[in-house]
């Protein structure tokens, strides 16, 4: 039986693909406010704006090429049952070929009615004003947004619960109810933290820290998960 390996990922493994997040400037997101472009407010104010915004957020991640650690994670499954839980809405784990993959902010190749969450439609090119759902609603990003709720963050607790080993790799652990989930790991297994910026982790029994990028991480990490199969 091949142990469960889940890997929380967050801004940091997707930066190294050339996908920028708010968190590099300040609160500002490619040049935008992200209270302008990430919030119901925003949404509200100027949805024309936020359209704007995802539609180039969209082309960007077209782009993008996934690197050696999303790579590096997708061959572990040979080695693990491996549950990755992302943070980041673009499909660069998916074209690592990783095969379980939950978004616990969304997934920017998806659109939704404004009225409606549970009417989802993939989307590849623009969301325009004046597209709509069938229930005519106006098509908005499949993104969670700050002061929306995650649906999925129970779903992540249990993969977390059920972990043999857990591993946290590009996250500040700054943004919640994402950064909570490293409390429903058993105090038991086996936790590895990879980023270039250790976040405080005070407290977390069990716990490896690799101090390095996501792609330079990877390495390492490797070598100490072999040591569990």
């Amino acid at each position: 039986m091949k142990k469960n390996l889940v890997v929380l990922t967050g801004a940091g493994i997707s930066a190294e693909s050339g996908l920028k997040t708010f968190r590099d400037s300040d609160g500002l997101w490619e040049g935008y406010d992200v209270n302008e472009v990430a919030t119901p407010g925003g949404w509200r104010k100027n949805p024309e704006l936020v359209l704007k915004f995802y539609n180039m957020r969209r082309k960007n991640v077209c782009v993008a090429i996934p690197n050696e650690a999303h790579l590096e994670l997708a061959r572990l499954e040979e080695y693990f049952n491996v549950q990755i839980i992302t943070q980041n809405i673009d499909d660069l784990h998916e074209r690592a070929g990783s095969s379980q993959v939950l978004h616990l902010h969304g997934e920017i190749f998806k659109m939704r009615s404004e009225l409606d969450d549970s009417h989802v439609f993939s989307i590849r090119d623009d969301i325009r004003l004046g597209d709509k759902a069938p229930d005519g609603g106006q098509l908005r990003p499949h993104i969670v947004w700050f002061e929306e709720p995650v649906p999925l963050i129970m779903n992540a607790s249990r993969f977390v619960q059920g972990a043999d080993i857990f591993v946290i790799i590009g996250t500040s652990l700054a943004v919640y109810p994402a950064a909570g989930l490293i409390d429903f790991a058993y105090t038991e297994i086996p936790k590895f933290i990879v980023d270039k910026n250790i976040p405080n982790t005070r407290g977390i029994q069990n716990l490896y820290i690799i101090e390095k990028p996501a792609t330079e991480g990877m390495r390492p990490l490797k070598d100490q998960l072999m040591k569990y199969i």
